[in-house]
């Protein structure tokens, strides 16, 4: 949503300006479609060249996620902490037998149906299950499990993070991009230099909407969109670093409600439940 407001506010102020200015849009319209066809055939087709097919659909898929926000609200955090007590409950009371039903086969256990979003996550199910897998069979030292999970979140991180930067350098060569454009209107124009000034003046014009057009498309779209999706990725990130800490104290010893409390401090701040609202949600659950 904030992705087309921002655009209609930029596109309002820019031409909204030019035309306050007292400038008109019939160069601007006449040129725009070839400028645009070059400048946006290059930008894209230089994007293919430097990036694998699904690198390419996942910078789409970034895109489409720029529009929709950071997918973890605060109400997921909420379950997810619910959903940790519960597990680790199990593992204090039972220890790790007892959690064999829910670690091998999660879209079936009771306890994960209660939380769907986060069930419906792999990469979240995966880092709980297979941690989980690798305590019951004996890999119990607090610092090993940290340094495991911590190389699992820095190699997922670099994964989600690579579309913001494929598109921070497509950002980069648009405004170069531009200029190319604009050079060929200027050969164009210099092709045509027995017209008339009037004539020239608009083929001039012409050319330099590809200038306009590439550090347009590069300062006020593409580079934006790669921004907010790097922030994006990061905020999603804090997820993940919620699971990593319970999980880390839960190995270290700690009882299930001080495990959860640890937790609760990796929320982001925003979206981050206080401790009395954690406390009555946990005396809810079903025994």
């Amino acid at each position: 949503m904030t992705l087309i407001v921002g655009f209609l506010v930029v596109l309002g102020m820019v031409f909204g300006g030019f035309m306050l200015a007292g400038g008109k849009f019939d160069i601007i319209l006449h040129a725009l479609p070839f400028e645009g066809m070059m400048i946006g055939g290059a930008a894209i087709g230089s994007f293919i060249i430097a990036n694998s097919i699904p690198l390419i659909k996942q910078s789409l898929g970034g895109i489409l996620k720029v529009m929709k926000g950071p997918k973890w609200k605060s109400q997921d955090y909420t379950d997810l902490l619910l959903l940790m007590f519960e597990l680790t409950k199990i593992y204090k009371n039972k220890g790790a037998v007892g959690l064999d039903e829910h670690v091998e086969d999660p879209k079936s256990s009771e306890v994960f149906s209660r939380y769907p979003k986060i069930q419906g996550d792999h990469h979240a199910v995966e880092l709980i299950t297979d941690s989980f897998r690798m305590i019951s069979m004996g890999f119990d030292d607090q610092f090993q499990v940290e340094d495991n999970i911590n190389k699992k979140l820095k190699k997922h991180h670099h994964e989600v993070m690579a579309p913001a930067g494929a598109l921070q350098v497509m950002s980069d060569g648009l405004p170069a991009i531009g200029i190319v454009a604009a050079v060929l209107g200027v050969i164009k124009t210099m092709a045509s230099i027995d017209k008339p000034p009037a004539i020239l003046g608009g083929m001039i014009g012409g050319a330099l909407v590809g200038t306009f057009l590439g550090v347009f498309l590069s300062y006020c779209l593409v580079a934006p969109i790669a921004s907010r999706l790097g922030q994006i990725e990061e905020d999603d990130s804090a997820f993940f670093n919620v699971i990593r800490d319970i999980l880390i104290a839960t190995v270290s010893g700690q009882p299930p409600a001080i495990a959860i409390e640890l937790g609760r401090g990796a929320v982001p701040t925003n979206m981050q439940p206080n401790f009395y609202e954690i406390e009555q949600a946990q005396k809810e659950l079903p025994s």
